[in-house]
């Protein structure tokens, strides 16, 4: 039998596939996911030509499909029209079966001609990428036929067919959307799956992400590590990239004695840290309610859950467990409605820079003047917060 070009020892083959898929995994999130659908680093025609090449291999999949549908995830996130939802389809359909969604609503042509925008539209994109996206793919299982053989050759190429479905429409887009430790309390249920970004290229830090989404890099906190921004930077440093824009590092300074402008653009600025630290804070408070009124583990831990994600994005059963729960407890009751009072800070509204001023006054006051040791070390906290 055939046996191709190239023979290799078992681990050769694995590592080999590990590598092949890795740059998979790296095109997908510097030129697809960072690149293309947010703008958020620039490419070279050199870098940028070669992963779009090479997704064409080894996906099939087609620029302004991804982007597009990733746009709208974005903009429609954790709602009905959101493509991939796992808060509305299910943890289980996603996982197994993403892909099924992303051809799905690949086959939207509202959807690409309202997100679609900016993307590739020369020769190579109008005349083989697009109208030609399965031909890659074929070409890839002849290269790999070609190299190593039928059996293994064959083995190879439903591993690199496999790998992105799995990892990115299923393992991001569900267990990203529905299990792991949130930074930030963002408007939607993303989740960082795990603090070191390498199997994924960093796509692991999906909260982050959603935090942030212009930002070229995904890393937050001093034990996260994005391998899609180490990547970025060898490119940027090569000048084959340039980074146009990152996540803003909260600054400090002395507290302010007076509540003005300046602070409250620092609040709005790094609204993300601030919600953060005072949800870290209640959490602290929680404790000390959770022991003082006895409640039971499950009560504990549904509470502990509840009070870190958006009221919208509840199940009616939770809202209304929440809701009793909250009646126990004056204090806890407080705080989460000052937590309301204070994104409201930052939301969209008509009020104007003067207003704002006099609500954040208003609020720092009502915390110094609570009796609750958090919130007032908390008011504490917002003052030093600087632009």
């Amino acid at each position: 039998m055939y046996s191709g070009l190239i023979e290799l020892p078992w681990w050769g083959y694995v590592v080999l596939v590990l590598v092949l898929t890795h740059i998979s995994i790296a095109a997908v999130t510097i030129y697809l996911h960072r690149h293309q659908a947010h703008r958020a680093l620039d490419l070279s025609p050199l870098p940028s030509h070669f992963f779009r090449f090479w997704l064409w291999l080894t996906t099939g999949m087609v620029t302004k499909e991804w982007a597009a549908i990733h746009r709208k995830h974005h903009a429609k996130c954790e709602t009905v029209d959101d493509p991939h939802s796992p808060q509305i389809l299910g943890i289980k359909p996603v996982l197994w079966a993403g892909v099924y969604f992303y051809v799905k609503e690949s086959r939207n042509a509202e959807t690409l001609a309202h997100y679609g925008h900016g993307t590739p539209d020369d020769w190579m994109e109008r005349v083989i990428y697009m109208p030609l996206n399965k031909l890659g793919v074929a070409i890839m299982l002849a290269i790999n036929l070609a190299l190593f053989g039928p059996l293994i050759g064959t083995a190879i190429w439903l591993v690199q067919m496999l790998w992105i479905p799995f990892w990115a429409a299923g393992v991001i887009n569900g267990v990203g959307h529905y299990w792991g430790y949130r930074n930030f309390a963002c408007a939607d249920a993303s989740t960082n799956i795990f603090p070191i970004g390498i199997l994924i290229g960093g796509e692991e830090l999906h909260n982050n992400h959603h935090t942030f989404a212009s930002s070229a890099k995904l890393s937050s906190r001093w034990y996260e590590f994005d391998i899609g921004w180490f990547y970025i930077r060898l490119l940027e440093m090569a000048g084959l990239a340039k980074v146009k824009k990152i996540a803003p590092v909260p600054r400090f300074d002395q507290a302010r004695p007076a509540i003005d402008l300046d602070l409250l653009q620092a609040v709005i600025t790094h609204r993300y840290d601030v919600l953060a630290k005072y949800l870290r804070g209640l959490h602290h408070l929680a404790a000390e309610e959770f022991a003082r009124l006895r409640m039971t583990a499950y009560d504990r831990r549904l509470m502990k859950r509840l009070l870190g994600k958006e009221e919208k994005l509840l199940p009616i059963a939770h809202q209304a467990r929440l809701t009793g729960l909250l009646k126990k407890s004056e204090r806890l009751a407080h705080v989460y409605a000052m937590r309301k009072d204070l994104e409201a800070l930052w939301s969209r509204s008509a009020a104007n820079h003067d207003q704002l001023v006099a609500q954040l006054e208003a609020w720092i006051t009502r915390a110094e003047q609570s009796g609750i040791r958090q919130l007032e070390e908390f008011s504490l906290r917002l003052r030093t917060y600087a632009v």
